[in-house]
């Protein structure tokens, strides 16, 4: 999906000649962190309400605060995940799409990006979820494709981040199965690290299966 996708229309845009006051006022209004400032329809950048707060005259226009513009935008052509990479590096709830000519186009707010990367990791559909951790030499895509489906599954959705410090691997794996006891045993069997595993049961807890069998006795 590419941000030109996800733009939203609604969230105003300032201008130079805009006091801060009114800057804050929108700000509050429709409950975002910053707001897109141009001028003639080119982008100039984000003024942060932060900065906005900061100021003892809110009358003063916005231009003379242009050295605290923060340049946070996206091309229309490229891919959400980047619109989320400069969401978390800016801290905003707003981020600007512009086109080659850097014409403000929209913006993207965070609560599209997290409808998008909920569709993007098929959180809509109905699965289980299996958590490895392993060393980088031990991850092959292949080995763990060949585990899901040997188990009549499917992978919808595969996810891996780094451990900064030791370097090893998290994979997260979204199954199209709920049932994954079988998938897990499997994993576990091939000595994988299943550190975190989220789905229906298919067999019982032998603690509790024998539980329940004493108390039947004991009833007799």
């Amino acid at each position: 999906m590419l941000t030109i996708e996800l733009i939203n229309n609604n969230i105003p845009r300032l201008q130079l000649k805009d006091s801060a006051s009114k800057a804050l006022q929108l700000i509050n209004d429709f409950k975002v962190t910053h707001l897109p400032v141009v001028e003639g329809g080119k982008f100039l950048g984000l003024i942060s309400e932060d900065d906005l707060l900061d100021l003892k005259d809110t009358k003063m226009p916005i231009e003379l605060m242009e050295e605290f513009f923060i340049q946070a935008a996206v091309h229309d052509n490229e891919h959400f995940l980047k619109a989320v990479d400069s969401s978390n590096q800016f801290d905003s709830t707003v981020v600007p799409v512009v086109n080659d000519e850097n014409v403000l186009l929209g913006v993207i707010t965070t609560n599209d990006l997290l409808k998008a990367i909920g569709n993007f990791a098929g959180a809509n559909e109905i699965g289980g979820i299996i958590v490895l951790e392993m060393e980088r030499n031990q991850f092959a895509i292949s080995e763990i494709s060949r585990i899901i489906e040997s188990n009549d599954a499917t992978i919808l959705h595969l996810n891996i981040t780094i451990h900064s410090e030791t370097g090893m691997l998290t994979v997260t794996l979204h199954i199209n199965k709920k049932e994954i006891s079988t998938i897990v045993a499997t994993f576990e069997r091939y000595e994988f690290d299943v550190i975190h595993y989220f789905g229906n049961e298919n067999f019982e807890n032998d603690i509790h299966k024998n539980y329940r069998h004493l108390m039947n006795y004991l009833h007799i």
